[in-house]
């Protein structure tokens, strides 16, 4: 018994199978490999040929079924993870009628902003939980602007994922937690946000069904089935977009549970057990997996753009040449906590919604030519890149989230002793590192949606745990001080008025 996964990133699309009994991938692959095509016609634009992703699909199949050599009566179940904030729009054939926005696309930031301030900040963030933003429901809206002739075709609206399963089922339908990342789901009154439909002119019709993330939502349809040697009426019983699924994938499901990635920029996904809002709308609060009406777990998601980008930028121009990160890493132990006085910004990827959706730039303070080395500077980075999930944790703490423990992934910057220690050093959290991914987290999804397990525990009983990293209290003042004057920094390059903080070394 064997059940089938799906990841569709905007990099690539992954596919994994994993056996139901004993929770072991035994075949996955990903397609292109090279990273996927990325449209932009103009600066700020990112689109996406909705069908790229299904041909990458196929291939994807085809390779995991040819390898593992399981039959397509063995796979039970079908789940998917998908790149969230995307606007696939198709018409009463199924045809789609234009490239997909996709999530990194920022010509909609306008139209949510005046939403924002239109209805009203504190009507949005009550019933959102978030601003409108340049979230999928200011992307429609920029459709109808800009694009009535298409706009005027639209039957359905979907997320990446709910394109996916249509393309699988032949079925239209979404859930509350894609409507949520949308911006389309009132949390307040537990349906449809009705007044950002009427204040964008959006006809409810154009929302598809709503399903739970966890049941069957299309079954796998004749004309695809023969298209990707799967078996007819395979049930779709999981979806989720990428950041909830990786929370899924590492067994994160109640409140006060944590799930980080640190790849090209990071995350923070928190799961709070009450409805809540940051009043900056810093971070952004979504309808985690499991979240139903009677049961509230909401994912409050804090992104860091200038994360693994600025440990590849330092590699590539600060290192020395033809370094490995491994042997960066090493470089950078020979320099001290706190990085003899040093502190790096790492906000050179564009603006940051933790800052007010500021645009700092990244910039290296108290560099002193006479006593800094290369050793220093990469070490600097990695505690920057950390100090920066500090900053971004506080704000999730004051929303009542205890940050205790953070599941992640052995990837990444997690490979990195330095960045794990510094992380576990300054928040004061253990760090519990596994062997998973998103498309084995979206096949574990499928049986839980399925019933071939019983409950979430159930699914993940094997999941691997490759490590534990627990706080080192005696360095604790050291981080500390470190991330002080990280902090420090940081507020005065933004405003310029901070008092200097008050450092162990300075009593």
């Amino acid at each position: 018994m064997f059940l089938l996964g799906y990841d569709i990133g905007s990099s690539s699309v992954k596919a994994s199978l994993v056996n139901a009994e004993t929770g072991k991938c035994v075949s996955s692959a990903f397609f292109p490999k090279t990273e996927a095509n990325i449209i932009a016609v103009n600066p700020g634009w990112a689109e996406q040929d909705p069908e790229s992703w299904w041909e990458n699909l196929k291939l994807a199949t085809q390779a995991i079924m040819t390898e593992s050599g399981v039959s397509a009566a063995e796979i039970k179940a079908i789940g998917i993870s998908y790149q969230m904030h995307g606007l696939v729009c198709v018409d009463k054939n199924q045809r789609v009628l234009r490239p997909a926005i996709i999530w990194c696309d920022s010509r909609a930031v306008p139209y949510g902003q005046k939403a924002f301030e239109t209805i009203g900040e504190e009507r949005c963030l009550s019933h959102l939980l978030n601003s409108p933003g340049n979230f999928t429901a200011s992307k429609l809206a920029w459709i109808k602007e800009n694009e009535p002739a298409i706009y005027e075709q639209i039957y359905k609206i979907m997320l990446p994922g709910d394109y996916i399963a249509m393309k699988l089922s032949g079925e239209i339908c979404t859930t509350v937690s894609g409507l949520s990342e949308g911006m389309f789901w009132d949390f307040k009154n537990n349906r449809v946000a009705d007044f950002l439909m009427d204040y964008y002119g959006f006809d409810s019709s154009l929302i598809a069904d709503i399903k739970p993330s966890f049941a069957e939502q299309g079954r796998v349809s004749a004309m695809t089935a023969k298209e990707l040697g799967l078996k007819e009426g395979t049930p779709i019983t999981y979806r989720a977009g990428d950041q909830p699924n990786n929370a899924l994938s590492l067994n994160v499901f109640n409140p006060g549970e944590i799930a980080s990635t640190a790849g090209t920029s990071g995350v923070v996904y928190g799961v709070n057990g009450e409805v809540n809002y940051d009043p900056q709308s810093r971070v952004n609060t979504f309808a985690h997996v499991n979240h139903t009406i009677d049961q509230t777990r909401l994912g409050v998601l804090l992104c860091i753009n200038g994360t693994g980008i600025l440990n590849s930028w330092v590699k590539r121009n600060i290192a020395p040449e033809g370094i490995s990160y491994n042997e960066m890493n090493v470089l950078a132990s020979k320099a001290p906590i706190g990085s003899a006085g040093i502190s790096i910004l790492p906000f050179g990827n564009g603006a940051e919604r933790m800052l007010n959706n500021k645009e700092i730039g990244c910039s290296i303070r108290g560099l002193d030519f006479n006593a800094h080395g290369k050793h220093h500077i990469i070490r600097a980075a990695q505690e920057g890149i950390v100090f920066s999930f500090k900053y971004g944790i506080d704000i999730m703490e004051q929303m009542g989230i205890p940050v205790k423990m953070i599941h992640a992934g052995h990837a990444n910057m997690f490979l990195s002793s330095i960045f794990r220690d510094t992380l576990a050093g300054v928040t004061g959290a253990t760090i519990e590192l596994y062997d998973t991914d998103g498309s084995v987290g979206a096949a574990k999804g499928a049986g839980i949606g399925a019933g071939i397990y019983k409950d979430n525990n159930e699914a993940f009983a094997t999941l691997d745990k490759l490590d534990v990293i627990e706080p080192n209290v005696a360095k604790r003042q050291e981080y500390a001080d470190a991330y002080a004057k990280w902090k420090y920094r940081l507020e005065k390059s933004m405003t310029g008025n901070i008092p200097a903080p008050v450092l162990s070394s300075d009593k």
